[in-house]
């Protein structure tokens, strides 16, 4: 009987976690830990594809690039997504290797680098919100504004952040490929950080973009393109809460998908943290798709038998 397939979606601070110096062992040391996560997964007989952030590996190319920009050209944010994804898919797709030798599994495992479409009208493109890279002082951030045309926010006492905008993603490339390569049996690692942001210009080409997308709405529109059967959102808590961080707070173990959309709705999910999750989760299951599990990576193993972790689902998955 064929495998389902699972979907997990993780930050980039799962490999770079806080307090953190950036450095190279610590990656590879959290990467071996992910790694064994993953293989739990892949040993209760799901098929995996694996989505994950990029903020503080992107974040400190861009330092690098700046402090060394009188003698080395910097790249634009488009290719440094292209370059973590490369970078952190090598040592994830090792690690898993690693792991999965370790315990005699017969499977191979890949790293695509992933083009994401963004809609050039969207309205993320008017108003940049995103900080990124290095703060700068006053000098340096008003000639990078009258020299690059960059967008800057002041973070008081810290400096000024470029910002970029933050659209939704509407199709993923190549997604064909993806779907073959899960379907035929391997572990695949697609849309670092969300993806490479392109638009289609006037030419009807592809166009790299500044901007940020975020991977949670990326992962549930692979997850929904892939037909995925569950889809895995690792986050810094166990479970979702109601009224978070109040006296009233209150964990859900499980919420139907119209109860999701009341409380999203009721405005329970800011959306700087759980808000993008449970928005990707609703897209997901309204999308076909089954089954979604929000929960951190120390309690996944007993969300996957249900025992933590919040589970959404739609009217036809209900136990």
């Amino acid at each position: 009987m064929k495998n389902k397939t699972a979907l997990i979606a993780f930050g980039g601070n799962a490999l770079l976690p806080k307090p953190r110096h950036g450095l190279q062992s610590e990656q590879i040391k959290h990467a071996e830990k992910a790694a064994r996560l993953m293989i739990h997964i892949v040993r209760r007989g799901y098929d995996l594809i694996i989505v994950h952030g990029n903020g503080p590996q992107v974040g400190n190319l861009l330092i690098q690039m700046e402090e060394s920009i009188n003698k080395v050209p910097p790249f634009s944010l488009d290719i440094c997504d292209a370059m973590t994804e490369g970078s952190m898919g090598y040592m994830l797709e090792k690690a898993i290797i690693n792991e999965l030798r370790k315990k005699s599994l017969d499977k191979e495992v890949v790293t695509l680098i992933t083009q994401v479409i963004v809609d050039k009208e969207d309205p993320a493109f008017d108003s940049p919100s995103k900080p990124i890279g290095p703060f700068y002082s006053e000098y340096r951030a008003r000639m990078l504004i009258r020299e690059k045309k960059w967008k800057m926010m002041e973070d008081a006492g810290r400096g000024f952040r470029k910002v970029v905008p933050s659209p939704k993603p509407i199709d993923v490339v190549p997604k064909h490929v993806m779907h073959d390569l899960v379907r035929s049996g391997k572990i695949v690692i697609a849309a670092g950080g969300g993806g490479i942001p392109v638009i289609i210009n006037g030419r009807g080409l592809f166009q790299g973009v500044e901007a940020v997308i975020d991977k949670d709405y990326t992962s549930g529109l692979i997850a929904r393109e892939t037909r995925a059967d569950l889809f895995i959102i690792l986050t810094n808590v166990p479970q979702v809460y109601l009224n978070f961080g109040t006296p009233r707070e209150k964990p859900i173990l499980e919420m139907p998908v119209d109860e999701a959309k009341q409380q999203m709705a009721r405005e329970q999910f800011p959306p700087g943290s759980m808000g993008p999750k449970i928005e990707a989760a609703i897209d997901y299951i309204e999308g076909g798709g089954k089954e979604v599990l929000i929960t951190s990576a120390s309690h996944l193993k007993a969300a996957m038998i249900h025992r933590s972790g919040t589970r959404i689902f739609g009217p036809n998955e209900e136990t």
